[in-house]
Parts: C-alpha cells; structure tokens; sequence
C-alpha cells in the first residue's frame, strides 16, 4: 500500500509539473507547434535516464525512492520517459529485435489508437 502512495504523490507532482512546464513553453513560444510535449518528452527522457542511473548505481536509494521519482513524479510527468527507458533496456540487453518491435509497436498502435478513439467519438456526435 505505501508504494501506491508513493506513485500516486509522485504522480500529482510530475503532473503539476507537466502542466507547469506546458504553460511556460506556450507563453514563449506560441502555440503553432507542440513544443510543451515535446520539451516534456525530451525533459522526462533525460532525467529518466539519469535517475534510473544515478539511484540504482551510484546512489544505492531504496525501492521505495525509485518508485517516487521514476514511476511516480516522471510518471506523472511524461510516460515518454517510461517507454524511452523501456526500449533501451531492450536495446541495451541485446534483444534488438524485441526493441524494435516494442518501439514499431508502442508509436504505431498508439498512434492508431488516437485516431480510433477520434474516428469513435466523432461517430457519436
């Protein structure tokens, strides 16, 4: 149960921080391209990569602390951080094609999942 708290408090951070971060980007550069999510995306990518690192090798913290920051905070902040890390760790264990396919799969479907969801709704109105 404590690690449930633990992801959902790190979660309503990153996801505050998220919303923070989008509004920032939108006053500085407008809202012709999505620079909000991608900044977020990039951002996220590199502190997951860093924090998986620095906790589990150099810093020795508990599960506990990895599931806050990594699963809760960054979490909440961008789960393109969480596939980035996924597909790497698949790339990183020489299973190259279990990699590719995880990325094919994750960006393909989830893009058709967009548009079945859009297609759905619109159906309905």
């Amino acid at each position: 149960m404590s690690h449930i708290l633990l992801v959902g408090a790190g979660g309503a951070l990153g996801s505050v921080l998220r919303y923070l971060v989008g509004l920032w980007m939108l006053q500085r550069a407008g809202p012709a391209f999505p620079w909000g999510t991608l900044f977020v995306n990039v951002t996220g990518s590199v502190l997951i990569g860093f924090l998986a690192e620095f906790i589990m090798h150099k810093m020795g913290a508990s599960p506990e602390m990895r599931v806050f920051l990594i699963t809760g905070v960054l979490g909440g902040y961008t789960t393109f951080s969480a596939f980035s890390l996924d597909a790497i760790t698949l790339l990183e264990h020489g299973q190259t094609m279990s990699g590719l396919a995880y990325i094919v799969a994750s960006v393909g479907l989830s893009m058709l999942a967009v548009f079945a969801g859009l297609a759905l709704m619109r159906a309905m109105v």
